[in-house]
């Protein structure tokens, strides 16, 4: 499926005509690897790392090391339908693993290398993962909680020259591989995505969601891809953003991407990478935007850009406006979410772009904001935005929560959370959440988590977390704390318990600010009070939430 053999200059027009192809037998291994069998000598991956290695995979390399990796999974016995973990970065492993996966019909669970213990132990628990493929500190990390998971067999290094290792099993494994006849519904990935409350839920995704990404991705990267583009990002690719928004859909269309191992994000080696490659399109969450913009230079730079999309929370005219006059490029900002991804956004070569908007509903796609009995409000009034279900690009449902899925779902709708309005043109414009989830940096971070590793410092006897606006990050995690009886809080104590989280849970879900309080603010029943918590850093109440 394509559009960019179409002759529309008119998004209205693509809208009206589009119609859905899904077949009812689908492998996103096909489509990403396999079929590209005629060009198998064209470049799939340019890779690097912080120490200057570099390398080049071919989508032939694809091909054959994961049927090699498919093979020896078997022999692990891991089957149709199995949760193998991947705890890798922006590295060649990781593609050849999530493609290894799906051949074998089993669900791959992406996982971020920037997770500690306790968030790697609840997902591999939660989804009763059978193996994992992980490198580095992460080895030992899952070795060492591996006797509390029942299900996990397996741990897979991609470090280790041992016969158990990675590459050694390679090098055994038969290089033909007899792909397992999927279905376009059944599941292919389980992707956990924070929540308000509780630990996070997997949301499970279906082969086909791919096609339904696929209009999306090609307006917002301007009729992506031609014969010389070059795809980057910075966004994991244990995420949505980066396996969804950026690897799986290039490999799709036979585009090479650049991968970069480097830990955190650093402005002026991203604009190296994408000056040395060549790179024409990316995703880039807002974030890195900022970052990118202070990196002097810019205009002196031999750019090839032909597009860029941004994801993951609100752009803003300004950044909108330094893209047109430093990159000679209107960025395309889009919204989407791991359950119902690449929905709305802009294509600025054929429609009107509305700086601060996040678009039109794309393509395929029917979204809205509706009220609380699931109606469509009238436009300029404020609603939940949500998603007309039978979508292909919709998730399957959250992972053993049947509860949870039909939560979402009112009247026929898919209710996102987000908060928002479409004007008299049909744009859509983001207001904010209606639940209590974190936007920060690019990541959505429900506060539940993070209160309960904080409730596990011996110092701590009330936690509760909200996000406080940030120029550069949309918003920081701020915790406040009410201290167990008889314990001084002071700023030795703030870092102690920063360093906490930051090492159970994850880098970007640690705390950037804690406020020590005598008392949290509670509703009868109990329940905290985030809204007082927020306007003591407005000064002001807040306003009543849709």
């Amino acid at each position: 499926m394509s559009l960019i053999s179409c002759d529309y200059q008119d998004f209205d027009a693509i809208r009206r005509d589009f119609r859905w192809e899904v077949p009812d037998r689908y492998n996103m291994a096909r489509e990403v690897c396999d079929r590209h069998r005629a060009t198998a000598d064209r470049t799939a991956v340019y890779y690097e790392n912080a120490a200057g290695e570099r390398s080049t995979w071919t989508f032939g390399d694809l091909i054959t090391l994961s049927n090699r990796l498919a093979n020896a999974l078997a022999h692990l016995g891991v089957g149709r339908g199995d949760r193998v973990g991947i705890v890798l970065p922006q590295r060649i492993e990781t593609g050849i693993a999530h493609i290894a996966v799906h051949k074998l019909g089993a669900v791959s669970l992406p996982l971020s290398v920037l997770f500690g213990p306790d968030a790697i132990e609840y997902r591999l628990g939660d989804s009763g993962a059978k193996a994992v493929i992980t490198v580095g500190r992460h080895v030992e990390m899952i070795q060492d909680i591996k006797a509390r998971l029942p299900n996990l067999e397996t741990v897979i290094s991609c470090d280790s020259a041992a016969d158990a290792g990675f590459w050694p099993m390679l090098e055994r494994a038969s290089d033909r591989f007899d792909m397992v006849d999927t279905l376009a519904d059944d599941p292919a990935l389980l992707i956990y995505t924070s929540g308000t409350t509780g630990p996070p839920k997997g949301a499970l995704v279906a082969h086909r969601s791919l096609i339904g990404n696929l209009p999306g991705f090609e307006l917002s990267q301007n009729f992506y891809p031609g014969p010389a583009d070059v795809f980057w990002t910075p966004a994991d690719w244990a995420w949505t953003g980066g396996l969804l928004d950026g690897l799986l859909p290039a490999w799709h269309y036979g585009t090479p991407i650049v991968a970069f191992e480097g830990g955190r994000f650093d402005a002026d080696h991203a604009v190296d990478l994408v000056e040395r490659y060549g790179v024409t399109n990316a995703f880039v969450p807002p974030t890195a935007l900022k970052m990118i913009r202070q990196v002097p230079g810019l205009g002196s730079r031999d750019f090839k850009w032909r597009g860029i999309m941004t994801a993951g929370e609100a752009m803003g005219a300004e950044l909108f406006e330094w893209g047109r006059e430093v990159l000679n490029l209107k960025i395309n900002e889009m919204w989407g979410q791991t359950e119902f991804n690449y929905l709305v956004g802009n294509s600025a070569g054929i429609m009107d772009v509305k700086p601060g908007s996040m678009g039109r509903p794309y393509p395929g796609h029917d979204v809205d904001a509706i009220d609380d009995d699931g109606q469509p409000v009238p436009q300029g009034e404020t609603g939940e935005l949500a998603a007309r279900v039978g979508d292909p690009v919709m998730f399957l449902g959250y992972w053993n929560n049947e509860q949870a899925t039909r939560e979402k779902i009112s009247n026929g709708w898919f209710r996102t959370g987000d908060v928002g309005y479409r004007d008299g043109d049909g744009h859509l414009w983001f207001v904010g959440r209606r639940d209590d989830v974190i936007s920060t940096a690019g990541h959505r971070v429900g506060p539940g988590e993070i209160e309960d590793c904080l409730l596990k410092h011996p110092a701590v006897a009330q936690a509760a977390v909200i996000g406080k606006p940030d120029e550069l990050r949309g918003s920081i995690i701020k915790a406040f704390i009410v201290l167990a009886r008889g314990v001084a809080g002071d700023e030795a104590l703030k870092q102690d318990i920063q360093h906490t989280v930051r090492n159970r849970l994850a880098a970007y879900e640690y705390p950037r600010e804690i406020e020590f309080i005598d008392e949290m603010p509670m509703t009868t029943t109990g329940k905290v009070r985030r809204m007082d918590l927020r306007a003591r850093e407005t000064g002001e109440s807040e306003r009543k939430r849709v």
